[in-house]
C-alpha cells in the first residue's frame, strides 16, 4: 500500500482515536451557542467531506479515480454555508468540501456524497462537468464550478457582486435574488497571487466610490501553498488594516465560532452591500493532493500539531461538550457516513466514462447559426435609435455635436419605423454607430473598459455613448484587465451581455487566464449549465504611423486564436465591423459565447484605399455575417490572395497592380480567425488553384500557418505560398516597416508564385 493510502488510513484511525478519549468533562466556552439540531447537520457535513477524501485518496491509490486535492483540516467552511442562504452564489476554494456537502444537503433529492465521487471518478453521470473534471459546482444549489488553483475565480467573483445591484436596477432577469450575496474562497498562497490582490482592490475600489459591492471573500488560511510556509500573521497583516475592506477573523477549526463570524460576515455583506474578508485559519490534513507526502517537507511536531486541532475532533468536543451527543453516538454517525461513502464509491465505478472526442468538446464551443440569424435579423427589423440622434449624420462631421434634442439618459425610444440608411462611416463609425444601436435596442448590453466612457476611448470609439445611455450602461473600469475582464465574467453570469473594451492587444495578456481559464472554461466544466456570454472588443494590431512601439502596434494573436471554443473576429472595414459585432453579440446571447472582436486600430479612421477616393468607407449594416464565413473581392482566376484585418487594403491594392501585369487575383478576407472558415477558404482556393497568404501576424504562430494546415488537411492540390510580418516585436518609428509584412513583400511573393 502506497504512501497516500497509509495517509489515509492515518487520519483515520487519528481521529477514531482522538474521540474515543473524550470526555463529558471536556467542556466547551460556546455552549449554546448552535442548537442541537444545527451542531449535529454540520457535524454531518464535515465527517461527510471528510469520508469524500479518504475515499477519493483510496480510489486514487487503486488507480480507480483521478487527481483530487482533499478538503481535509478545512471542514470549518461548513460554518461558512450554514451562514449563507441557497441562492447566495458560490465560487469555490478546491478545498471548500464541507461548505458544498452544507449547501447541497439544504437542496431537496441532492446527494453530495454521489455527486462528488462521480467526478472523482470522472463519470460521464457527474451532474456538473460531466465527467470533465472533479470540481465542486451546482446549478441547483448555485455553486459556479471553478478550478481556483491560483485565485483565478476572484474577479469574477468580484464581478458578479458588482452585477446583482446593476440587473436590479435595469430589470434584467438575474439567476440570483436582489439581496444576494456572493461568497468567494481562496486559500492563503492564492491571497499572493497577482489575481487575487487586484481583484480584492478592484472590490475596495467600487466599495469606496459607493458602489454595491456585496461579497465575502473567505480566506481559507492553512499556513503552506504545497510546499512553502505562509507567515502566521501575514494575512492579517495584508488585510486587515486595509481601508474599505472589513476583516474578520475565525478559528476554522472552532464551530461555535466559525459559524458565528460568518454569519456577522454574511449579515454585514448583505445589509451594507460591501465587501467583508473572512479570515478563516484551518490546517491542512493529508498533504496537498494526489501523491504529495508533505513529510518530506514538513516536520513530525508540526503534524501533530495540526492533527491536534482536526476541525472534526474540535466539533465533536463542542457537541460532547455541549451535552448534544455523547462520544459513541458521534462515533456511530462518523461510521455510517464512511459506509454509505464507501459503498458509493463501489457504484460509481460502474459508471460510463465519456469515450469519444465529441462528447468531451460538446460544450465548448455551441452553435445555433439559426438561432443566432434569427436573433440578429428579429432585432435588426425592432430597430431603435438612441434618444437624441434620430436623423444625425455619421459621415464626416459625426463627432462635432449631437442633434439639439440629445439629453443624458439611461434609455432608448423605440420607433415604429427603420430609419434612413447611416451614411458611409469609418470603421471607428461603425463600431460607434453599433454600439449606439445596441444599448438602445437590448437591456442587457453593458459597455465599459478603461477610458471608454467620459473620454470615449483612446480613438474615439465609444464616444457619445457614456451621454446618451448613462453610466449604468457604460462605465470606466480602473486599469486592471483583469478587473475589466472579470466584470464581464461576473455580469454576463448575471444575465448581461457585457462588451468590455481592452485598451490594446498587447495588454489583454496582462489577463490572458481570465479567457482562457475561466470565460473558455466554464461551460465545459458545467456541461452547459453555466455560460459567460461575453464580447470583448481588443484595440489591436500594427500599421500605426507615428505612435507606439510593441504594446500600441502587438501583430501577434497566438495566444486568442489557441483556446477552444472561442470567436476570434477581425473586420477590416465598417460594413463588416457592422454586421460581425451584432453576429459576436446575438452569438453571446443565443449560445453563451466567448468573443474576441480585434480591431485594427490603424484602420480606424481610414477613409482611401486609393489616395483620395473615399472608397473604405460604407454603411454599417444590420444584416446577419455567419460566423465562420469569409468575404471575397473579385472574381480573379490566376491567384487567390488570403487575408484578414490590414492585410485587405494592401492585398486589394496588390491585386489593382498585378491586373496591370496580366494577373488577375480574388481577395478572400477571412474576417473570421477562430473557426477559420474552411469551406470559403476551400472554394475560393481550388478556383485558382494559386494561393498566396499575406499574414500580418509573425511568420511562427501566425495565421497563415493554420490557413495551410486547413488546405492540407482538405487535400488542396494546388500551389501554397505565404508572406508575413517577422518574428520581431513592433519597434518605434520607420524602423517598424522592416519587420511588418508590407505591399511590396506581397507583390513579389505574387509573381514569384505565378511563375512557378
Amino acid at each position: 500500500m502506497g504512501e497516500v493510502a497509509r495517509s489515509s488510513l492515518d487520519l483515520d484511525a487519528a481521529f477514531r482515536a482522538a474521540l474515543a478519549g473524550l470526555t463529558a468533562a471536556d467542556r466547551c466556552d460556546a455552549v449554546g451557542a448552535i442548537d442541537a439540531a444545527r451542531g449535529l447537520e454540520l457535524f454531518e457535513s464535515q465527517v461527510t467531506s471528510r469520508h469524500l477524501d479518504l475515499a477519493a485518496r483510496r480510489l486514487g491509490a487503486a488507480r480507480q479515480g483521478f487527481y483530487s486535492i482533499g478538503s481535509s483540516g478545512h471542514e470549518g467552511n461548513a460554518a461558512v454555508a450554514a451562514a449563507l442562504r441557497v441562492d447566495d452564489p458560490a465560487l469555490l476554494h478546491y478545498r471548500s468540501g464541507a461548505f458544498f456537502v452544507q449547501r447541497c444537503r439544504q437542496i431537496p433529492g441532492a446527494d453530495p456524497i454521489r455527486d462528488v465521487l462521480l467526478g472523482v471518478v470522472a463519470a460521464a453521470a457527474d451532474p456538473i462537468s460531466g465527467g470533465r473534471h472533479k470540481v465542486f459546482g451546482s446549478k441547483q444549489a448555485s455553486i459556479i464550478p471553478q478550478t481556483s488553483t491560483i485565485a483565478s475565480q476572484l474577479p469574477r467573483a468580484v464581478g458578479l457582486a458588482f452585477a446583482l445591484d446593476r440587473a436590479a436596477r435595469l430589470g434584467i432577469p438575474c439567476p440570483w435574488p436582489a439581496d444576494a450575496v456572493v461568497v468567494c474562497s481562496f486559500g492563503d498562497a492564492s491571497a499572493n497571487h497577482s489575481t487575487a490582490t487586484g481583484a480584492i482592490n478592484a472590490a475596495v475600489h467600487a466599495a469606496h466610490q459607493g458602489v454595491p459591492m456585496p461579497l465575502v471573500l473567505v480566506c481559507e488560511d492553512n499556513g503552506i501553498g504545497i510546499s512553502v510556509p505562509t507567515p502566521p500573521d501575514w494575512i492579517e497583516r495584508s488585510y486587515g488594516p486595509r481601508p474599505g475592506l472589513t476583516y474578520l477573523a475565525a478559528d476554522g477549526c472552532d464551530l461555535p465560532d466559525a459559524l458565528g463570524v460568518a454569519e456577522d460576515a454574511v449579515d454585514l455583506a448583505r445589509t451594507w452591500r460591501v465587501p467583508v474578508f473572512l479570515h478563516l485559519r484551518t490546517v491542512r490534513l493529508g498533504g496537498h493532493a494526489g501523491s504529495d507526502v508533505e513529510a518530506a517537507y514538513r516536520g513530525p511536531a508540526e503534524l501533530a500539531a495540526d492533527l491536534a486541532r482536526d476541525p472534526l475532533l474540535g466539533t465533536a468536543r463542542f457537541l460532547l461538550g455541549a451535552g448534544i451527543a455523547d462520544a459513541v453516538d458521534l462515533l456511530d454517525r462518523y461510521e455510517r457516513i464512511g459506509a454509505r461513502v464507501r459503498d458509493t464509491a463501489d457504484e460509481v465505478l460502474r459508471e460510463a466514462r465519456l469515450d469519444s472526442a465529441a462528447a468531451v468538446t460538446a460544450p465548448l464551443a455551441p452553435s445555433s447559426p439559426d438561432a443566432i440569424r434569427s436573433d440578429v435579423e428579429s432585432r435588426a427589423a425592432d430597430r431603435v435609435e438612441p434618444v437624441g440622434v434620430r436623423g444625425r449624420a455619421y459621415g464626416r462631421g459625426a463627432d462635432r455635436g449631437q442633434s439639439s434634442g440629445a439629453t443624458e439618459n439611461t434609455g432608448s425610444q423605440r420607433v415604429s419605423t427603420a430609419p434612413a440608411r447611416p451614411l458611409p462611416m469609418t470603421l471607428a463609425q461603425a463600431i460607434n454607430h453599433t454600439l449606439g444601436e445596441l444599448l438602445a435596442r437590448d437591456d442587457d448590453v453593458l459597455v465599459f473598459g478603461e477610458d471608454v466612457a467620459r473620454k470615449g476611448g483612446v480613438y474615439g470609439v465609444t464616444k457619445g455613448l457614456r451621454k446618451r445611455f448613462g453610466a449604468r450602461r457604460v462605465f470606466d473600469t480602473l486599469l486592471d484587465e483583469q478587473a475589466v475582464l472579470g466584470t464581464a465574467l461576473g455580469t454576463g453570469l448575471a444575465g448581461f451581455v457585457p462588451i468590455p473594451e481592452i485598451q490594446y492587444l498587447a495588454y489583454v495578456h496582462n489577463a490572458a487566464d481570465q479567457i482562457r481559464g475561466e470565460a473558455a472554461t466554464l461551460s465545459f466544466f458545467s456541461n452547459g449549465q453555466y455560460r459567460n456570454p461575453m464580447v470583448v472588443r481588443i484595440a489591436g494590431l500594427a500599421y500605426q504611423k507615428g505612435f507606439g512601439g510593441h504594446f500600441h502596434n502587438d501583430d501577434s494573436l497566438a495566444a486568442l486564436r489557441d483556446i477552444p471554443g472561442v470567436v476570434v473576429a477581425v473586420p477590416a472595414r465598417a460594413d463588416d465591423a457592422a454586421a460581425m459585432l451584432r453576429t459576436c453579440v446575438s452569438a453571446a446571447r443565443v449560445d453563451g459565447r466567448v468573443c474576441l472582436f480585434v480591431e485594427p486600430i490603424a484602420l480606424y479612421h481610414t477613409r482611401d484605399l486609393h489616395p483620395g477616393d473615399e472608397s473604405w468607407l460604407a454603411p454599417p449594416t444590420s444584416e446577419h455575417v455567419p460566423i465562420g464565413s469569409a468575404r471575397v473581392y473579385g472574381d480573379g482566376t490566376d491567384l487567390t490572395l488570403v487575408t484578414f484585418g490590414n492585410g485587405v487594403p494592401m492585398c486589394l491594392r496588390t491585386a489593382d497592380r498585378l491586373a496591370a501585369q496580366g494577373i488577375h487575383a480574388r481577395v478572400l478576407d477571412l474576417r473570421w480567425l477562430n473557426p477559420l472558415p474552411v469551406a470559403d477558404l476551400l472554394h475560393h482556393a481550388e478556383a485558382t488553384g494559386h494561393v498566396l497568404v499575406a499574414d500580418e501576424t509573425r511568420r511562427t504562430g501566425g495565421v497563415s500557418e493554420s490557413v495551410f494546415a486547413a488546405l492540407i488537411d482538405a487535400g488542396f492540390p494546388g500551389t501554397l505560398a505565404r508572406v508575413t510580418s517577422e518574428d520581431s516585436f513592433v519597434p518605434l518609428g520607420p524602423a517598424a516597416d522592416t519587420v511588418l509584412l508590407s505591399e511590396s513583400a506581397i507583390e513579389a511573393a505574387a509573381q514569384r508564385l505565378r511563375r512557378t
